[in-house]
């Protein structure tokens, strides 16, 4: 019984890991000729979500979620930033 569930946590922790190194930093994908300052925030926000997985890394994965969290609302951020770089495409 003790190394079923020895095996069932090992299993877990192996499978959590996994998908926290599957998960990709925000895209840089904004023309920073066309919009500079959208664009620099967007890097500002993959720089950011990289020292997340820096800290992750050294903290063993083990900030009970907060970082994970973090990298989702960076994903967000990401997103406004190039929805707002195509409003001010249309409004051109």
């Amino acid at each position: 019984m003790k190394r079923t569930v020895m095996l069932a946590v090992a299993t877990l922790v192996l499978a959590g890991s996994a998908l926290a190194q599957k998960t990709t930093p925000p895209a840089e994908n904004i023309n920073p000729h066309h919009h500079p300052n959208l664009a620099a925030a967007q890097r500002m926000c993959h720089n950011a979500y990289e020292k997340i997985v820096a800290a992750q890394h050294a903290n063993e994965w083990d900030m009970q979620g907060h970082a994970q969290k973090a990298k989702e609302l960076l994903d967000q951020v990401n997103a406004e930033l190039k929805l707002a770089a195509e409003s001010a495409n249309k409004a051109k």
